[in-house]
C-alpha cells in the first residue's frame, strides 16, 4: 500500500498536490455540463474548441520547462498556478464560442508548461535519489485528490443549477490558489541552468537529443493507454461488450483505489535509467496483456463479460503504474542535469501530440474494427515495452553523465 509521505517538503508538495487535484476532479466531471447547459455551447463546440486548445497548449511545454532550469521552479510553479485561477474564473464570464476558445487555450498553454514546472520541482524535491519515489507518491496523491473532487462535483451535477455550477467553477480557482500557497511553504530551490551570461530565450537542447528523443518517443506511444481507459474502454464496454452503462464508474474506481494503494510499493527499482527501462518493459508486455484481456470481452458470455471487464482494468492499472514511473526515471536519468525542466518539457511535448492523436486513432482501429484492433494496440504496446531497454542503452552511450557509466541493461532486470 502507498504509505502518506512523511512530515517535510514532499509532504507539503503533497498537501499541495491534493488541493489543486481537488479542483481538477471537481472541474473534469462538471465542465462539460457547464459549457453546454450553462454558458449554452454545443458538445460539438466544446470538443472542438478543447482539441484546438490541447494542441496549442502543448507549445508552452518546452519552453516553461527550460524556464524552471533558470528560476526556482517553487516560484515559478506558484505564479503559473496563480495565473491558472485567474484563467479558470474567466470561464465564469464565457458567453460565446470565440471567448471559451480564447480561455480555453490560455487553459492549455498554463496546464501543459506547468505540468513540465512540476516535473522539475518534484526533481528538486525528491533529488537524483528520491526523485522517482517522490513522482509515485504524489501520483497516487493526486488519484485520491481526483476521486474527491469528482465525489464533491456530483452534488452540482445533481443540483443541476447555473449557481451550483457556478460554485463548481469556484471551487476549482479556490484549488489553485489554496494549492499556490502550500506550494510557497516549501524552501527555495536554487536553478539547475547555465549560468546567466549563457542564458537563451529558449533552451532547445532537449529537442536535439536523438538519443532521448527516442526514448520518449516509445515512452509516448506507450502512453496512448491513457486513451484507452478514458474513452475506449467506456464505449466499448456498453456498445460492443453489452455491459451496463454503471460498470464504466466500477472501472473507473478500481483503477482509482488500485493507483492509490500500489503506486509507491510499484516504483521502487526504477531511480536509474537502466532499471527504469526493465519497468518500462514490463510495462509494455503488462498492458499488452490487458488488450488481450479486453479484447476477450467480444462475443464472450454475458455472465463473464464483467468479471473479464473488471480484470482487464486492474492488469492494465498495474501496467499504467509501471509505465509512469518507468517514465520519470528514464525522463529524469537521461536528462541534462542542467536542463532538467526543458527535457521533461520535451517529454511531455511527445506524450501530449500522442494522446492528442489517440481518440481518433484508437476509436477507428479499436471501436470500429473490434477484436484485430486490440490486438493490433496489444502487439504495439509490447513491441515499445521490449525496445525501450535498447533505446535506452544507446541513450547512455552518448550521456556525458555519470549515468552513461549505469550497468548494462540485462535480460533479467
Amino acid at each position: 500500500m502507498s504509505p502518506p509521505p512523511p512530515p517535510g517538503h514532499l509532504r507539503s508538495l503533497a498537501l499541495a498536490t491534493l488541493a489543486n487535484t481537488v479542483g481538477l476532479g471537481l472541474w473534469t466531471a462538471g465542465s462539460a455540463l457547464f459549457l453546454t447547459r450553462v454558458v449554452g455551447l454545443s458538445p460539438a463546440a466544446v470538443g472542438a474548441g478543447l482539441t484546438v486548445a490541447g494542441l496549442v497548449g502543448l507549445t508552452a511545454s518546452v519552453p516553461l520547462g527550460g524556464l524552471a532550469d533558470r528560476y526556482d521552479p517553487r516560484v515559478l510553479r506558484a505564479t503559473l498556478q496563480l495565473l491558472q485561477a485567474a484563467v479558470a474564473a474567466c470561464y465564469l464570464l464565457v458567453g460565446s464560442f470565440p471567448a471559451f476558445v480564447v480561455v480555453a487555450v490560455l487553459d492549455a498553454l498554463l496546464v501543459s508548461g506547468n505540468l513540465a514546472v512540476r516535473a522539475a520541482l518534484v526533481a528538486a524535491v525528491g533529488g537524483p535519489e528520491g526523485r522517482v519515489h517522490a513522482f509515485a507518491t504524489l501520483r497516487a496523491v493526486a488519484n485520491l485528490g481526483i476521486a474527491l473532487g469528482a465525489g464533491l462535483a456530483g452534488l452540482a451535477l445533481a443540483a443541476d443549477t447555473p449557481v451550483a455550477y457556478h460554485l463548481l467553477v469556484l471551487g476549482n480557482v479556490t484549488s489553485y490558489l489554496v494549492s499556490a500557497a502550500l506550494i510557497m511553504r516549501l524552501p527555495a530551490f536554487p536553478p539547475t541552468g547555465v549560468p546567466t551570461g549563457r542564458r537563451r530565450l529558449l533552451d532547445l537542447r532537449a529537442l536535439r537529443d536523438g538519443p532521448f528523443l527516442a526514448v520518449s518517443a516509445a515512452s509516448a506511444l506507450l502512453s496512448l493507454h491513457f486513451v484507452v481507459l478514458t474513452l475506449v474502454v467506456p464505449l466499448w464496454a456498453v456498445r460492443r461488450a453489452g455491459a451496463p452503462p454503471v460498470l464504466v464508474s466500477a472501472l473507473l474506481l478500481v483503477n482509482t483505489v488500485l493507483t492509490v494503494l500500489l503506486a509507491v510499493p510499484l516504483s521502487r527499482g526504477a531511480r536509474t535509467a537502466p532499471r527504469a527501462a526493465g519497468t518500462m518493459r514490463r510495462a509494455g508486455l503488462v498492458l499488452a496483456a490487458a488488450m488481450l484481456v479486453y479484447a476477450a470481452t467480444a462475443g464472450a458470455p454475458a455472465w463473464s463479460t464483467i468479471p473479464l471487464l473488471l480484470v482487464a482494468t486492474a492488469v492494465y492499472t498495474v501496467g499504467d503504474l509501471w509505465h509512469g514511473t518507468g517514465g520519470a526515471g528514464l525522463a529524469y536519468d537521461l536528462a541534462d542535469p542542467a536542463a532538467v525542466g526543458a527535457y521533461q518539457g520535451a517529454d511531455g511535448l511527445l506524450a501530449g501530440l500522442a494522446r492528442a492523436a489517440g481518440p481518433a486513432l484508437l476509436t477507428w482501429a479499436v471501436l470500429d474494427r473490434g477484436g484485430p484492433g486490440w490486438l493490433g494496440l496489444a502487439a504495439l504496446f509490447a513491441l515499445m515495452g521490449l525496445l525501450v531497454p535498447a533505446l535506452t542503452r544507446r541513450a547512455l552511450r552518448t550521456r556525458p553523465t555519470p549515468a552513461g557509466k549505469a550497468q548494462p541493461i540485462s535480460s533479467s532486470t
